[in-house]
């Protein structure tokens, strides 16, 4: 449904966005992900028409962003990071307006934002003044102006922003429904343990490109290094910590009370095999487990973050 080949946008000696490949299948969840400065929002406002890119291409739902962005406006949802709203009108003054420069006529703008306001929890807020919202609001109604139009794509730059934590579990509620009845979504943000939970898959960008990109389950597979280790042990903490010190492939052991968190390299049968020593060598082991690698992780490792 998504797709980029080379796509590169420049400021004058800046490239923001530098030979982007991404791929989004239609009907899926795609969660972008980046430190500040990546070209997350860049990368949105090209798929959005909103910039024109300055090489390579992207299609929309089959369309060139470049030499059919009239195409693309009409089948997708754009909800920016920021956006300015019209405070002296009421919210569905707000949703008529823009309605209205969707190319919607009247009867159709009258069906359909009860509806959509219904969906995104703001149908007590029909006849109140855009500027008496709350930030959450604020960002819920954006949603709704994305869907007005019944679009097949939306591209939301951080959408969750502002909103509490009851209002973002309704939030990936919502999106997951959207997604369920056939809306592809390229959604952009900062909070990775959300994005775990939401998406089908997930890429990252770092330095105006693609990084990784892949799976929740394959993104956390390809995270290299150092696997943590938990070990709890009934008694003979500290022994068991020099001990496992001198083993090969063990890198580094931190205590914490009976538990020790061991840095070591290699695969499941070499754990086997460690665990296995450390009982022949009479230690009374309580728990050996990996620890879950996290989508954070992966992100501070592919990006470099963590070195920082």
């Amino acid at each position: 449904m998504i797709r980029t080949e080379n796509l590169t946008k420049r400021f004058g000696p800046t490239v923001a966005v530098k030979e982007l490949h991404l791929s989004v299948r239609e009907g899926t969840i795609f969660g972008l992900v980046g430190p500040n400065g990546a070209g997350k929002t860049t990368t949105l406002a090209m798929l959005a028409t909103l910039l024109r890119p300055s090489a390579g291409r992207a299609i929309v739902g089959g369309y060139d962003v470049a030499t059919q962005p009239d195409r693309v406006r009409r089948i997708v949802g754009y909800s920016p990071d920021h956006f300015g709203f019209a405070d002296d009108l009421k919210v569905t003054e707000y949703l008529d307006f823009y309605g209205a420069c969707y190319g919607m006529g009247r009867a159709e703008r009258a069906r359909r934002i009860p509806d959509v306001l219904e969906r995104v929890g703001l149908a007590e807020k029909a006849d109140a003044y855009v500027d008496r919202l709350s930030r959450g609001m604020k960002q819920r109604l954006g949603l709704a102006r994305c869907l007005l139009h019944d679009p097949a794509v939306l591209i939301l730059d951080e959408p969750a922003s502002g909103l509490d934590p009851g209002t973002r579990v309704q939030f990936r509620a919502l999106l997951k429904s959207l997604r369920d009845e056939g809306k592809t979504i390229l959604i952009s943000s900062h909070i990775l343990l959300e994005l775990a939970d939401l998406c089908d898959e997930v890429g990252i960008m770092a330095g105006g490109t693609l990084v990784a990109a892949g799976s929740i389950a394959e993104m956390l597979a390809r995270a290299s290094g150092e696997q943590r280790l938990h070990i709890e042990l009934l008694e003979g903490v500290t022994e068991a910590a020099a001990w496992l010190a001198a083993r090969d492939g063990v890198k580094r052991v931190e205590r914490e009370g009976r538990t020790l968190t061991v840095a070591f390299d290699g695969d499941e049968a070499h754990q086997a095999a460690l665990l296995q020593a450390m009982v022949s060598a009479g230690f009374r082991v309580l728990c050996f487990q990996p620890a879950v690698r996290t989508l954070e992780e992966v992100f501070l490792s592919v990006t470099g973050e963590g070195k920082r």
